[in-house]
């Protein structure tokens, strides 16, 4: 196997890139200047792997190429020859595998795979257990981030009379967010007996997951017309300035009815910030699902849409067993409880590729 003449034309092109990027990072310009020196990290970042990847490809092919001269050399010297073969063969399987590799670190990549998020937990139908299964979903969350060093915040949620909560989200910041947390987007289902049910019944109830990723005003045009805000005295804890003053903020996007109160902040100033950024990352996913949709229906994607209303998982308390209908895959229910969710991730990401990979096949072909 080998690389064909156009994607050895588009590496040597990502090369130079990079090593030009890399030149930049001594530059004193972009040294003195901490946002344009973290972009241009950010940048030669994403070309870093492809190309310490073909490199390597590189290397092990000239070491071939060496070895095949010296197996036509050494006619006379059988040593020599069994010498060469044996290090053929060594390199042979390496490049392979490098082949492979290459062509994944090749492929379209979400533009949106290295951005924050925000991940909104509804509670869906099932009352008071769904409330509690909003809760158990945003412990799953938090332990999971935390496992990954990444940082998050709870910035707004509404709590169940039972325990739980009817809705949260969670601001979450780290490396590559959105790349694993996009799989969680969906209805989530769970069927079991609720501490609530006296008849031993089995229930079921669901929560829809949002993965919304950060965006900002360049995203995101938010006409200043369109917007509705009022203001309201927050209550409950956090002093006296929260109960007398009108902190709390009720912001309405007239255009879609998006809503959004926000009561966290002890100012008015960061409540309406906190709000406004809510709201672009809501606009944002709105027009991120419907050009996520068409994509899908372009290459037939069978992955998932990724989209709100999607059935994703069922969790089943009485068999210990979590389901997930897009990898029509079972996993044990413990592992999911305690944030084992690296391995779905992993799975949801490898079927991907497997369509993208099919897709490029499909239009090679038809070139």
């Amino acid at each position: 196997m080998a690389l064909d003449e156009s994607m050895e034309a588009r590496l040597s092109n990502i090369r130079r890139s990079y090593m030009a990027l890399t030149e930049r990072l001594g530059d004193p310009d972009v040294i003195a200047d901490s946002n344009l020196l973290r972009q241009v990290m950010r940048d030669r970042s994403k070309s870093e792997d492809v190309v310490t990847a073909y490199e390597e490809y590189t290397r092990l092919s000239e070491e071939l190429e060496g070895a095949k001269e010296l197996f036509q050399e050494a006619s006379d010297d059988p040593d020599l020859k069994e010498m060469a073969r044996a290090e053929m063969k060594e390199i042979e399987p390496q490049l392979d595998e490098l082949e492979k590799k290459i062509t994944l670190l090749l492929l379209p990549k979400d533009p949106n795979d290295d951005r924050n998020v925000m991940v909104e937990i509804r509670a869906g139908t099932g009352g008071s257990e769904a409330n509690i299964f909003a809760g158990n979903l945003l412990d799953v969350y938090k332990k999971y981030i935390a496992g990954q060093g990444w940082k998050s915040a709870l910035i707004d949620y509404s709590t169940g009379d039972d325990g739980g909560y009817k809705s949260v989200t969670l601001d979450v910041k780290g490396d590559m967010v959105y790349s694993k947390m996009k799989w969680e987007a969906g209805v989530h289902r769970v069927q079991r007996v609720p501490a609530t049910e006296s008849q031993g019944r089995v229930h079921t109830s669901t929560a829809t997951v949002a993965v919304m990723p950060e965006c900002d005003e360049v995203d995101v045009k938010v006409n200043p017309k369109d917007i509705e805000i009022s203001t309201m005295r927050s209550g409950g804890a956090g002093g006296q300035n929260v109960n007398k003053v009108e902190t709390a903020v009720d912001l309405l996007h007239k255009p879609t009815g998006i809503r959004i109160k926000c009561t966290q902040e002890r100012s008015q100033l960061k409540n309406k910030d906190l709000a406004m950024k809510m709201l672009m990352a809501k606009l944002y996913d709105i027009e991120n699902e419907k050009r996520d949709m068409e994509e899908r229906e372009r290459r037939g994607s069978q992955v998932g849409t990724g989209g709100r209303s999607e059935k994703v998982r069922t969790y089943n308390w009485k068999d210990s067993r979590c389901s997930d209908h897009r990898l029509g895959q079972n996993f044990p229910l413990q592992q999911f409880l305690n944030a084992d969710i690296g391995p779905m991730h992993d799975a949801m990401t490898a079927m991907d590729q497997e369509e993208k990979l099919a897709q490029l096949a499909e239009e090679s072909q038809a070139v």
